[in-house]
């Protein structure tokens, strides 16, 4: 399984450069390796030392995996700091997590209460998947997206709270961050249209209605539509 881990770590980081690099400079591989043993010794039913490895672990590596937690084979985490695995999260094969990830819980209920994470995943920085929910393979996390629903296999989900804005997106380059849809965004935009065409309306209304000295009178309203252009476009909309 370490073996896995190190290839799939040369597979998605360019600037992985050799095996000795790898092993001792990568805080996700290295907190990958203690959890396994942590978790190892949480199954055969260990009291403290499990708890102890990983406490050890955060100290180290800045990212915490409780030991009950299960990962799967050829899972990345790029870079690792602030992540945070809950006990009774699945976090399926080759599945890729970025830094500030928090697969938690909702509250203090017993049993199965963090989510589970199918394989090929890419959960982006910042994202908080919480609650014991499903997510599908091959699913796309947009970086701070909170995620509190089942989200099914082969889609993109953004946003807060988040929402599929993809679907069947199977081509698509996992590393592809900036490719991700500003659902909130585009909706504003269409709204926008939407004003707009109805201020037309109303403007060819007025002109039918009002003679020509009354329009020359009629003051000006400010206009604001540069302001929400310029927020649009920032979006990239």
């Amino acid at each position: 399984m370490l073996l896995t881990d190190l290839r799939t770590i040369f597979e998605r980081d360019p600037a992985a450069r050799n095996w000795l690099e790898v092993l001792f400079c990568y805080p996700g591989l290295q907190a990958l390796i203690c959890h396994r043993l942590a978790h190892w010794l949480y199954k055969i039913g260990i009291p403290f030392i499990p708890r102890f490895i990983s406490h050890i672990s955060r100290f180290f590596t800045g990212i915490e995996i409780h030991p009950g937690a299960l990962i799967g084979q050829g899972v990345f985490i790029d870079h690792g700091m602030g992540v945070v695995i809950g006990e009774t999260a699945i976090v399926g094969d080759y599945a890729l997590i970025y830094q500030g990830v928090t697969l938690g819980g909702t509250g203090k209920e017993s049993g199965k209460r963090h989510p589970t994470l199918g394989s090929h995943v890419v959960v982006g920085a910042g994202a908080k998947v919480l609650g014991n929910i499903q997510i599908g393979d091959r699913v796309r996390i947009g970086a701070g997206s909170v995620v509190l629903r089942d989200v099914p296999s082969n889609t993109t989900v953004v946003g807060i709270p988040g929402r599929v804005t993809r679907q069947n997106n199977l081509s698509s380059n996992a590393l592809d961050h900036d490719k991700v849809r500003d659902v909130e965004a585009e909706v504003i935009g269409a709204l926008f249209e939407r004003v707009k065409s109805l201020e037309k309306q109303f403007e060819q209304l007025e002109q039918s209605s009002l003679s020509s000295t009354e329009l020359y009178n009629k003051p000006k309203s400010k206009n604001s539509d540069g302001m929400i252009e310029d927020f649009l476009d920032g979006a990239g909309i």
